[in-house]
């Protein structure tokens, strides 16, 4: 009895639902009809299959993100739901009448950017100074040209365009990318009155890298307020902050920290009270470096700048070119002078002179170089074994490389104002007079390869004012040392026993 009160119950839902059936059967009827047809469909007339077509109705549909095409780049897995963009089609190589076989070349994806903005400042009333990097080969063997554009905040005002001159400053070193200083100047003043506005530039590629096209890139290089302009005019009108301002290239590898505080102890003793230091971090400054910089950091003598994201770009010697340059145009009017050398050289003067009175003696010059006097990385005397490494390195690697007929490389400084550009070991784009006899004026101590080494330096101690390694003859030369003990107690004095136990 219960079996025909079931069956009766099936039929009365079946009988119910005729409608839906039906409709549901013919549905599926029409799909399968479908599938089956678009098998005898030639493929080039069809842009999916009948396997795709199959998915869409045995799998439910998943739902629809929208995701920017730089996140989906940047993501680390790829996600079931934003699939990778199809690969563009292939030209393909083809016969032509004549019986010549054409054949084609499909370019993918891009090599380089065409600019990669780090800075922007004023120069003046009417110039501004952007700094960046571009892709190299757009510029040694392409035609690659700048347009600059002032935009002024007043919208009653027109637009003023003027070519921009661009400037390579790294001699050729480049890698992938190369430094640009791109100079815009005005033939009349901007921003001045004005409640603000913003400097433009267009890149243009002029056919480099693919002569089919000529792409022009237009970014924002810098936006300018009316205070902003005020703020610049102060500093641009009155004397200079600094006497002497050092500008750091790129820091990077695993730094010793004593080094490090040996270093910026005896230079904030030779530039005095009015000076100051910028660091650029492009990886070396850890902990213990910081623990070192932090005490002067605190006394108003130094400034860190973190670059580490310019490692993304392959440019040469962690682009240190751009670095410089930022900090010319960034600094430019704080400072009366500018000095370029790197944390494993000392700048000397002579007993008898200061370095105010060296630079005074120099003032007719925009720039005036270096002469540089290299010193053993392992060769100490006898009289230090056993108490070596209580002495700075400066203290004890006394050994300097006399070897004659050899060009060195030189260090420098320029009167900012005057310079447009710059590079590591001169600049070559100033306005005025450059000096390199400054023999006997002022030098600089050269302890290569010290600066990232945590041991002890003395390695070879030799009882001897005179020897002979490798080939190259050394001299004892104790200028260095022999101001090791002021230099300490200088440093007591400013920041006191707070660096005392820092290690190699």
């Amino acid at each position: 009895m219960s079996k025909e009160k079931e069956r009766r119950m099936f039929v009365g839902i079946v009988w119910n639902c005729a409608a839906e059936l039906k409709l549901l059967l013919t549905v599926l009827l029409f799909f399968c009809s479908l599938i089956t047809l678009l098998h005898f469909i030639p493929s080039r007339l069809i842009t999916f299959s009948p396997i795709d077509l199959g998915s869409c109705i045995s799998t439910p549909a998943a739902p629809l993100h929208f995701v920017s095409h730089l996140n989906a780049t940047n993501s680390s897995t790829p996600s079931a739901t934003t699939p990778p963009p199809e690969p563009p089609s292939l030209e393909k190589d083809r016969l032509l009448q004549n019986g010549v076989v054409k054949r084609t070349f499909n370019p993918f994806g891009s090599a380089a950017y065409n600019f990669i903005l780090m800075s922007a400042y004023r120069g003046g009333y009417n110039t501004f100074a952007v700094m960046g990097l571009g892709s190299k080969p757009l510029h040694v063997y392409g035609k690659a040209s700048y347009r600059c554009e002032w935009v002024s905040s007043d919208k009653q005002k027109n637009p003023i365009s003027v070519v921009g001159h661009k400037i390579l400053p790294d001699w050729g070193y480049g890698r992938v990318y190369t430094v640009l200083v791109i100079n815009c100047t005005f033939p009349v003043p901007v921003g001045s009155g004005e409640t603000g506005g913003k400097l433009l530039v267009h890149a243009t590629t002029n056919d480099g890298g693919d002569t089919s096209f000529n792409t022009t890139d237009t970014f924002e290089a810098l936006s300018e307020t009316g205070q902003d302009f005020v703020n610049f005019t102060s500093v641009y009108e009155a004397p200079p902050k600094y006497d002497f301002f050092y500008c750091g290239s790129s820091l990077y590898g695993n730094l010793s920290p004593q080094r490090v505080r040996e270093w910026l102890a005896f230079h904030v003793r030779l530039f005095g009270e009015k000076s100051h230091f910028v660091i650029h971090d492009a990886g070396g400054v850890h902990e213990g470096v910081m623990e070192v910089l932090k005490p002067w950091m605190d006394k108003g003598y130094v400034t860190l700048q973190d670059i580490r994201d310019q490692e993304r770009f392959d440019g040469y010697y962690h682009n240190q070119f751009l670095i410089v340059n930022d900090c010319l145009h960034r600094y430019k009017f704080q400072a009366k002078w500018m000095f370029f050398f790197d944390v494993d050289e000392y700048i000397f003067v002579p007993k008898k002179s200061t370095i105010k009175s060296v630079v005074k003696s120099l003032s007719d010059f925009t720039q005036f170089t270096i002469e540089q006097m290299p010193m053993s990385n392992k060769l100490c005397l006898e009289e230090d074994r056993g108490k070596s490494y209580r002495k700075w390195g400066f203290e004890k690697l006394v050994y300097k490389d006399v070897k004659t007929g050899i060009r060195r490389d030189r260090k420098y400084a320029v009167q900012p104002r005057n310079v447009i550009a710059n590079g590591v070991h001169m600049s070559q784009n100033t306005v005025g007079k450059t000096t390199h006899k400054t023999e006997g004026r002022i030098k600089y101590f050269h302890y290569h390869g010290t600066i990232a080494e945590h041991r002890e330096p003395c390695r070879q101690l030799v009882n001897t004012t005179a020897i002979t390694v490798d080939g190259i003859p050394y001299n004892v030369d104790t200028t260095m040392r022999d101001v090791a003990a002021t230099v300490k107690r200088f440093e007591l004095k400013m920041i006191g026993t707070t660096l005392q136990r820092t290690r190699q």
